[in-house]
């Protein structure tokens, strides 16, 4: 798809213009109009901002300082925090009484050790490095001061500055945004959520040798303060740390597309926040074997059986190249008649590539460059396929992205393995869901058969593909060649 390009030459694929108005961009009229929109935007944020800061400033239970805690976290947690929390929300003892001074005792003994700069900071909280008496390290998650306060101001700032860019920019819809942060931010916050997430996911994914969870301690956790097994390992895009301690990138492209196959497509409960500092790599240092470290288990989404079995649908499609099914199964997940750009969004490729088969060739540059154009030039359509798809695509769609950009940073992006690592997680949720539907026993037999026998034919194409990659491999396709005979 060319800059400025409809996404297909068929008309019942392309993509509906707008109907709101007709723009000539290249009029020099155009450039003023947008001028004076966006100097309307500055105003209304600059008047928002000031209304809030004057709000927190008039208030006497707030410092202005503690104004955007959510997004960039200015609170400095120390092990006070923890003694708050520990005394007050977990115990629920009055400050000063002689039950708070006896407890305030034992959790000054609680630590060994404990290092007051953080290992990582984010938004909600930070992560603190310490040792217990009994010798055990643990990472200790704890949450900003006043964030829980705070929380519910900044959703509402966010919802009047979205209310006004609304006001001024009709064709865009990003009201979806507020209900997401409201949705999903307390669940964040709520740290013993967590903890559950993390053991719910270990458990789901225990055949997988590879991937390691780090241990929860319950009997020191809160809702605002995480205890948690100590693991190191370097962050899952960085190739140089990959190299130095001979991690094959290649291998842990294809393990993390495995992981997230397996929550996406069969069991349907999906870890939402894969960027680098959330997954790690290391080798075990008891048996020497690469392992992938998944943290950060607060934002999690559960997909129903209906969505997950169409995206397994549209995923089978996309992979090969039936376009029938791809508007079907897109059009089932509320892309309506934007499914081209649906589709294009999901996988980041050209409507061209996606026409041809997403896993026939790999992207290049000019394709990148191409995408990048056309989110620009698509955006009031983006921003409407985004607010009619079902909430539970929004956080697809992010985790899709930053997969994605892992896949790059490594240089292992859309390889064909990690097409063949889908395809075989939804064969396998699509044959149980029919096995579910029936109680024959021989339409469960054959159903079986069926998934075997798909199974098996990914399994000899996913051979075919490596010996063709190997320099034996060329050497016997050579071979051939040299002994077919010759075309007269």
């Amino acid at each position: 798809m060319r800059s400025g390009e409809r996404l297909t030459g068929e008309e019942d694929l392309r993509i509906p213009r707008r109907r709101k108005r007709k723009v000539d961009r290249g009029k020099p009229g155009w450039t003023d109009n947008m001028a004076r929109r966006a100097l309307k935007i500055v105003s209304w944020t600059s008047m928002a901002l000031a209304s809030s800061g004057f709000y927190l400033y008039s208030n006497k239970y707030l410092d202005p300082n503690d104004f955007g805690a959510v997004r960039i976290g200015r609170a400095v947690a120390t092990t006070a925090v923890i003694s708050y929390d520990y005394l007050t929300s977990l115990r629920s003892v009055p400050y000063g009484s002689e039950e708070y001074v006896q407890l305030k005792s034992k959790i000054q003994d609680l630590f060994q050790s404990f290092e007051d700069t953080p290992l990582g900071a984010a938004s909600l909280a930070q992560v603190h490095k310490a040792v217990l008496y009994d010798g055990r390290t643990v990472a200790v998650k704890v949450q900003h001061p006043k964030v829980q306060a705070q929380s519910s101001k900044d959703i509402l700032l966010m919802e009047v500055l979205v209310g006004a860019v609304k006001q001024l920019f009709p064709e865009f819809e990003f009201m979806w945004l507020v209900d997401e942060a409201k949705k999903n931010l307390p669940l964040e916050l709520d740290f013993l959520n967590e903890g559950r997430n993390a053991e719910k996911v270990a458990e789901m994914l225990k055949r997988f040798e590879f991937l390691k969870v780090p241990r929860i301690y319950w009997e020191l956790s809160t809702r605002r303060v995480l205890l948690m097994e100590f693991v190191e390992g370097g962050q899952v895009n960085d190739k140089v740390y990959m190299e130095k301690n001979q991690i094959d990138v290649n291998k842990i492209s294809q393990q993390l597309g495995k992981m997230y196959s397996e929550m996406i497509f069969v069991n349907g409960f999906v870890h939402c926040d894969p960027h680098p500092g959330n997954v790690l790599v290391r080798k075990c240092p008891e048996t020497g074997k690469v392992e992938i470290i998944l943290l950060d288990h607060g934002l999690y989404q559960i997909l129903t059986d209906e969505f997950r079995l169409d995206y397994c649908h549209l995923w089978q499609a996309l992979i090969k190249a039936d376009m029938k099914h791809v508007k079907k199964y897109s059009q089932q997940l509320g892309a309506g008649e934007l499914y081209p750009l649906f589709a294009c969004m999901l996988t980041a490729r050209s409507w061209d590539s996606v026409n041809k088969g997403i896993g026939q060739a790999p992207v290049t540059d000019n394709e990148d460059v191409e995408i990048r154009n056309n989110a620009a030039t698509y955006l009031p359509e983006i921003s409407q396929l985004l607010n009619q798809v079902p909430r539970q695509m929004l956080l697809i769609l992010k985790t899709n992205d930053l997969l994605r950009s892992i896949e790059t940073s490594l240089s292992t992006r859309a390889s064909a393995s990690s097409f063949l690592n889908m395809s075989r997680c939804c064969t396998r949720a699509l044959a149980a869901h029919k096995r579910e539907q029936t109680c024959s026993l021989l339409k469960r037999t054959q159903i079986s058969l069926g998934e075997s026998l798909s199974l098996w034919q990914i399994n000899l194409h996913e051979l075919f593909l490596r010996m063709r990659g190997s320099w034996l491999g060329n050497w016997v396709f050579a071979l051939f060649y040299w002994l077919s005979p010759t075309p007269h």
